[in-house]
């Protein structure tokens, strides 16, 4: 029997294991948030298997992606990271990942934890949706980030950005993830 998925999910096994695993799984640790966060920031643009890929390289590059390391790094590290060939080498996306781990911990210590803060957002529910890019609740929060001073977190990327952490369920009815009961 043929499991069905999503249609945007590929044969390849890397997306077969993001969507099956972890899209549209409940986070709630700071660290996976801030990752996903950067991630989907880089992704502007890109097509999400191309972050995939090169999502290793992306945790070697910003240190498991501390965001207290990385709200740190220098001129000197942004060169470096420029040159990395393993991760997307685009310097605004570069500044604006550090940019937004000093802003990441600003909401932290105003919220206790930028989970609370995300969630918040929510009332802790997950919100059911499908075949959406954008929506008013993917507005309001990108708004909040942007007026905080976050880069690269339009409605587009917040919106995805919700979906890969859970708070948007985006699962088609067809995918064999689709939660009928709720």
């Amino acid at each position: 029997m043929t499991i069905k998925r999503c249609s945007w999910v590929t044969d390849e096994e890397i997306y077969i294991k993001y969507h099956d695993e972890e899209w549209g799984v409940p986070t709630h640790d700071d660290q996976e948030l801030f990752e996903m966060l950067v991630l989907e920031s880089f992704q502007a643009g890109l097509s999400w298997i191309t972050i995939l890929k090169k999502r290793e390289n992306f945790r070697k590059a910003f240190d498991n992606f501390d965001y207290m390391k990385i709200s740190e790094y220098k001129e000197d590290k942004v060169n470096e990271l420029k040159e990395n060939k393993g991760i997307i080498r685009h310097k605004g996306k570069i500044n604006a990942a550090i940019n937004n781990a000093k802003i990441f911990m600003e909401i932290q210590n105003e919220f206790e934890s930028f989970d609370s803060y995300i969630w918040g957002f929510s009332n802790g529910k997950i919100i059911k949706a499908e075949f959406k890019t954008e929506s008013e609740l993917s507005k309001t929060i990108s708004k909040d980030l942007k007026k905080r001073g976050m880069k690269f977190v339009g409605p587009t990327i917040v919106y995805s950005y919700l979906e890969s952490i859970g708070i948007i369920d985006n699962h088609q009815k067809s995918c064999f993830k689709f939660n009928k009961t709720d």
